[in-house]
């Protein structure tokens, strides 16, 4: 597939409607944007034509600039400040990491550490490479983000086979590798969309990152040319028609199964996943910024979109939020209630909330929980899910400050000695046996079990900086780069604190590495934030209209 050449870096305004490096020493940002086509859902005139002229306000964030060395990053380089010396050793490991087809960057691979065995770690992981990508985004160094895009759209085209079962057209697959033939000096792409993974899952997640990642390259280089593609065009509908078709669902959340994202192996985590719901709904609205109304099919698909939205957004709101308040409700239901007018809709047993909820939660603070199916609600944290939450506007600004509350009041938990916690609290004893299968991989406060993973710096970066709250990044950067060097960029640390280098860990993980570096960029040049953060639409009206904990 021969990739046309398209000057990603076309000029932009230097800054358009804010500057939010000015706004970090505010409380909290109050970003008052000009018209875009995130601003409104309502602005979509569904049944009066629609028409590409309404979407042509992308809210360009900054213009790229070229680099100013190969080891340090243009962000670093336009503040005052010298960069902490690990970035240089950063970016010296991440470029050790790139995968190149036909002479051209297409990836990063999932780790290098040479000695342990490669398994699937030489393979590029679409989830993976998102922090990469943003890096290398922030960097001026678009290329291989282009380069990724496409030819991951080209691999979704493949014929998608589990023993005699076929997948979805529009499945994105879990990670390719590049082979090349020693005879013959061609080189082709393999690509891996559930068929060779633990337990034999499909990715869920990677349609959505691939739509998320596009955006992303969109906002940071103004290049509308690639997502207008026809072939893009059509890669983002038949991601989203998978998820938006009809069927029995009584609730606009995706029912999934375990495994089928970061958490990739059995934890508990099938039904309703937070981290799904969340980043489904930041793709359909990054896709809803993208998809061109020029066809029925696109029409159709922004029409379903719309909907979606705003049932989720209700739904997520309304059921999933947890808070001081909201526990204190569930913890005094009735059962069996039968009717339009049921409180306790989902028929939640109050005798199965966990011990541990009503010391953890705090009288100021909240957030996302788990999962919530009928008559199971998981009220388990997950920072994925509720960091992507904040940065897709998913939560209310009130929400949001609550989730941030709740990091600050809990840090020993959630953070400890080495951010970030990708669950809590971890499952042990008989539960372990009963959820987990007695993995041992996924033993209590390692791994996917409770284990703190440094590539989820960037993600509470961002969230931080979007609430005004960069104090909280600091703070947890700070942590990471008392070790990550020295520890040789672990893939998760163990440990209910998190001090000790994972069981099971790979060194020189490129995700720990990349999330490092786009964390250090975003706190030094906010204006990042803009390729991966979404602002509230003010049309759809918030559940809560205050988190009852902002009351306390």
């Amino acid at each position: 597939m021969g990739l046309k050449n398209v000057d990603s870096q076309c000029s932009l305004s230097e800054l358009d409607d804010y500057d939010l490096s000015r706004l970090l020493s505010k409380p909290r940002l109050n970003i008052e944007r000009q018209r875009s086509f995130d601003d409104s859902l309502s602005e979509l005139s569904i049944g009066l034509g629609l028409n590409r002229g309404s979407y042509d306000n992308f809210e360009a964030m900054y213009s790229p600039r070229g680099r100013t060395g190969l080891d340090t990053p243009t962000s670093s380089a336009r503040n005052s400040f010298e960069p902490h010396p690990m970035v240089a050793e950063a970016w010296e490991a991440l470029r050790r990491t790139m995968v190149f087809f036909k002479d051209q960057p297409v990836g990063t691979i999932a780790a290098l550490d040479s000695s342990e065995e490669a398994l699937n770690y030489d393979q590029v992981f679409v989830r993976d490479f998102v922090p990469s990508a943003l890096a290398f985004l922030m960097n001026g160094e678009p290329d291989i983000v282009k380069n990724f895009l496409l030819r991951t759209l080209w691999l979704q085209g493949s014929e998608k086979k589990i023993d005699r079962f076929k997948l979805g057209e529009g499945v994105m697959p879990a990670s390719f590798k590049v082979l090349h033939d020693a005879t013959t000096k061609r080189e082709t792409l393999a690509a891996d969309f559930g068929e060779s993974a633990i337990g034999r899952v499909a990715p869920v997640d990677s349609g959505f990152w691939w739509i998320i990642l596009l955006r992303a390259y969109t906002k940071s280089t103004g290049d509308l040319s690639l997502s207008e593609r026809p072939e893009c065009q059509r890669g983002m509908r038949l991601i989203l028609t998978l998820c938006l078709s009809e069927g029995f669902d009584t609730f606009p959340t995706l029912l999934c199964a375990d495994g089928c994202s970061m958490v990739d192996r059995r934890m508990g985590v099938y039904g309703y996943p937070i981290e799904i719901q969340a980043l489904f709904f930041m793709a359909l609205r990054c896709a809803l910024a993208m998809l061109k109304a020029d066809s029925n099919e696109g029409k159709e698909c922004i029409e379903k979109i719309v909907e979606r939205l705003h049932a989720l957004s209700y739904h997520m709101r309304s059921y999933f939020w947890l808070d001081f308040q909201q526990l204190n409700k569930i913890y005094r239901y009735k059962t069996e209630e039968y009717s339009h007018t049921a409180v306790n809709k989902f028929n939640v047993i109050p005798d199965s909330i966990p011990d541990w909820i009503f010391e953890f939660m705090p009288t100021r603070g909240g957030y996302f929980i788990g999962n919530v199916s009928p008559a199971r609600m998981d009220f388990r944290w997950f920072a994925l899910g509720n960091c992507i939450a904040i940065l897709s506007s998913l939560t209310t600004p009130e929400q949001s400050m609550a989730i941030m509350d709740l990091i600050e009041s809990r840090w020993e938990e959630l953070v400890g000695e080495m951010p970030l916690k990708v669950c809590y609290p971890a499952i042990e004893n008989h539960e372990w046996i009963i959820v987990t299968g007695c993995d041992p991989k996924n033993t209590r406060w390692s791994y996917h079990n409770g284990g703190s993973w440094p590539v989820l710096l960037w993600l509470l970066t961002a969230a931080c900086i979007k609430t005004g709250r960069p104090q909280i990044a600091r703070r947890a950067i700070d942590l990471a780069e008392t070790r990550l060097l020295k520890d040789s960029w672990p893939e998760y640390y163990d440990g209910k604190l998190g001090r000790y280098i994972g069981k099971q860990a790979r060194k020189f993980q490129t995700w720990s590495i990349a999330g490092y570096l786009v964390a250090k960029m975003m706190l030094e040049d906010p204006s990042h934030l803009g390729m991966i953060s979404l602002e509230e639409d003010k049309q759809m009206k918030p559940v809560l209209k205050r988190s009852s904990s902002w009351n306390c």
